[in-house]
């Protein structure tokens, strides 16, 4: 049986900096549909940086399979609501529950901070991601960003009375 773990993490933990550079190369690679160049990574990275996934702007989570780094996703609070980003599963744990065991901490946690939503974008080209945002009860709303990698909106609201202890801000 596999064993999902997840906890909160800085960004700039050598676990998070590892996985959040695998993130973004994996991001280079199907934006350009070609191997990443490592300069392309670190550019991206400076480009679109995650120094805010920390209190008090933001949180990033950790994901461990079986004792085994797996994946990470964030969380930037915004007035009333949490903005979903980083959302990441090593190839080797995919398929696994590691998307749902994300989702469903930085919902708690989104909860537990006072957000009453969550929202994110993403690009056309992240079908997975679609597919796990659409499973999960995130729907698809109209443009609340721009850019060029925001093709796609998604929101999903949040229950209300959440215990505010999880996520002290």
């Amino acid at each position: 049986m596999t064993t999902w773990t997840v906890c909160l993490t800085p960004p700039d933990a050598p676990e998070a900096a590892t996985l959040l550079r695998e993130y973004m190369a994996e991001m280079v690679r199907r934006w350009h549909g070609r191997p990443e160049r490592p300069a392309e990574v670190t550019e991206a990275l400076a480009e679109m940086p995650s120094d805010d996934l920390a209190r008090p702007t933001g949180l990033l989570v950790l994901a461990h399979r079986d004792g085994q780094l797996a994946g990470c996703a964030g969380l930037r609070w915004r007035p009333g609501w949490a903005e979903l980003t980083r959302v990441y599963v090593r190839p080797a744990h995919r398929g696994a529950g590691g998307g749902a065991a994300l989702l469903a901490a930085v919902e708690a946690h989104a909860g537990a901070g006072g957000a009453d939503r969550i929202r994110l974008d993403t690009r056309a080209d992240l079908v997975e991601a679609r597919a796990l945002y659409a499973r999960h009860g995130y729907v698809e709303i109209p443009a609340f960003t721009e850019g060029p990698y925001a093709q796609h909106w998604f929101e999903k609201l949040l229950p209300a009375g959440v215990d505010d202890a999880v996520v002290p801000r």
